[in-house]
């Protein structure tokens, strides 16, 4: 590619005129003060809220000794940390299996399974949830009408609305976060040391058990952590199943504290516990999977051959039918058949089928359609954002521009191990009180998105921009130009896919995110995901069920684009990095 010099001024002349100094580094020094204003300010606010007196602002322990005062508020931590212990352990009997299926075997339908785990991936936590309530509620549900229609019991004996059920849910919609590591993991173990025990005696089974398994144990152990953390950190699901059971977990606790009047000072303090045990168990996550020498991996130049499973390949079928039946067919079914009803209790029945619900959602009811159009616009400008930011970071730590690169990399990823909850409650203590009084504004939910998802932009740009040379960047310095006209010209046209999948990696969680929004949205902004939360609460699953079906529906061409750019499971993949 030839680069007109005519185009560019010549660094003499940049040099006379600006005295040597480069106004890139004007475009360095603000994305640094936005990184700091989105991620450094909201946590030290939190952190000095939950020392502040409500009323004089002076510096008091008060906060904890409410927070942590009453036993109802500390069995709900401990309830938080056996949901999430639960839930990890069961998400890995569904993911373990199936990762080894699909990436080690000749089961039949691997492509297949690949995309049922994708569907799973993309349902968001709370629309799995409302399903499952039809399913499983008491009495009502309809796995407990078909067990009292099949035995002529006078009930069936599923209960959603319990400590079981949720941890049941929760580990249904979390299983992919383990599939993905234990996946990318097992892609690398060479079959040479398999073949070793296979002709030291060692069946299919047992070389699973004693071979490959232990090779991806830390990527396994690592999934299981992400999966605790996500669990103990989620809202949607434990507001829909644990309130109406009577038991609190921290997330749910926290938004009671949120109630009339709100306690910021003492939801700052009971986050604490929920940020430490977040950040410690994260660092031991990195830590196990980046320890060296621990497994035996040859790369991707060793032979892997699929293990021949012989009728056993179709029990190993059966078993991901199974889980994809749990996960994603058996919801969707009744999501649909929801959707579709005048009254989802009378069933099938062609007199019961209406396209009203619909009709209602997206031009009846009042703020439905806006709550769509408000979570697109959101999480679009939401996107932007954090693509425009985490680039200008990443190329500022790969190209080593300053000195304390590497502490900007960090700021980056941390939120990574803030719960949503909890960024959302940091947000309020700095950006809700005057001069700012951001709350319940557009922009505070945009911050808040942005700040939330800045990890994925930030991993996607950093490996991106270190796969490329430097010597074009050169090139157009030498010919006068500067880093600004680097970055725009030459490294953003050539990073455009990997760009483009960041986007649509932050795109689609921050349509349906609700842990930061539930604590922040106002009358005019309430985005899709609150909008669903308050439908389930009015026990409106008609509407509901047709809502999260626009949204799903919506979001398939941004999928379909993300699968012709960067390939078919493109959201798996990334995600693992």
């Amino acid at each position: 590619m030839t680069v007109a010099a005519p185009a560019l001024p010549s660094a003499a002349n940049r040099s006379s005129r600006l005295g040597g100094f480069d106004p890139t580094w004007l475009l360095w020094l603000a994305i640094i003060a936005v990184l700091l204003f989105l991620v450094v300010s909201p946590f030290v606010y939190l952190v000095l809220t939950s020392f502040q007196n409500e009323k004089t602002g002076a510096f008091t322990f008060a906060n904890y000794g409410i927070a942590y005062g009453r036993e109802r508020y500390v069995d709900a931590l401990f309830n938080s940390l056996q949901l999430g212990a639960g839930a990890a352990l069961l998400a890995g009997a569904f993911a373990v299996p199936l990762a080894w299926a699909v990436s080690r075997t000749n089961m039949p339908g691997r492509g297949f399974v690949r995309m049922m785990v994708l569907a799973t991936f993309i349902t968001p936590p709370y629309t799995g949830t409302v399903a499952w309530i039809l399913l499983a509620g008491p009495n009502a549900g309809w796995l407990n009408r078909i067990y009292v229609m099949l035995t002529g019991a006078e009930a069936g004996p599923f209960n959603i609305y319990s400590f079981p059920g949720l941890v049941v849910v929760i580990a249904l919609y979390s299983f992919p976060y383990i599939f993905i590591f234990t996946n990318a993991a097992l892609e690398l173990v060479s079959s040479e040391m398999e073949d070793a025990a296979n002709i030291l005696g060692a069946g299919a089974w047992r070389t699973m058990r004693k071979v490959t398994l232990p090779l991806a144990l830390p990527a396994i152990l690592g999934g299981l952590i992400i999966c605790f953390l996500e669990a103990i950190a989620l809202f949607a699901s434990p507001a829909m199943i644990a309130i109406p059971a009577r038991f609190n977990v921290v997330t749910t606790q926290l938004f009671q504290f949120f109630g009339n009047p709100v306690r910021v000072e003492v939801a700052a303090a009971y986050a604490m516990p929920l940020l430490g045990v977040t950040v410690l168990l994260f660092l031991v996550q990195r830590l196990m999977t980046h320890r060296k020498g621990f497994v035996s991996l040859t790369g991707k130049g060793g032979e892997r051959r699929p293990i021949d499973l012989g009728p056993w390949r179709w029990a190993a079928f059966g078993y991901a039918m199974f889980v994809g039946a749990l996960s994603v067919f058996l919801p969707y079914i009744f999501l649909l058949q929801a959707a579709f009803a005048k009254a989802w209790g009378r069933g099938f029945a062609v007199d019961n089928l209406t396209f009203k619900n619909f009709n209602f959602v997206l031009f009846e009811h009042a703020t439905a359609a806006q709550s769509v159009w408000n979570s697109f616009l959101f999480g679009g400008a939401a996107a932007t954002a954090g693509v425009i930011i985490t680039l200008g970071v990443a190329y500022i730590v790969v190209r080593r521009l300053v000195p304390f690169g590497g502490l900007l990399g960090f700021l980056c990823v941390a939120p990574f191990v803030i719960p949503g909850v909890v960024l959302a409650i940091g947000f309020y203590a700095a950006y809700a009180p005057p001069p700012l009084a951001l709350y319940g504004t557009s922009l505070i939910l945009i911050l808040a998105f942005t700040t939330r998802f800045l990890p994925i932009g930030y991993v996607n740009a950093h490996s991106a921009i270190q796969s490329l040379n430097p010597e074009m960047e050169e090139a157009v310095r030498v010919l006068g130009g500067s880093r600004l006209t680097a970055l725009r010209r030459v490294v953003a046209p050539l990073l455009k896919r990997n760009l483009l999948g960041a986007w649509l990696l932050i795109f689609i969680p921050a349509t349906r995110e609700l842990s930061s929004a539930i604590f922040l949205y106002g009358p005019g902004t309430k985005v899709v995901s609150v909008m669903i939360f308050d439908m389930s609460e009015e026990g409106n699953f008609e509407y509901l069920a047709a809502l999260a079906l626009v949204l799903q529906i919506l979001t398939l061409p941004l999928l379909y684009i993300g699968q012709r750019a960067l390939g078919r499971d493109f959201m798996l993949r990334r995600t693992a990095t």
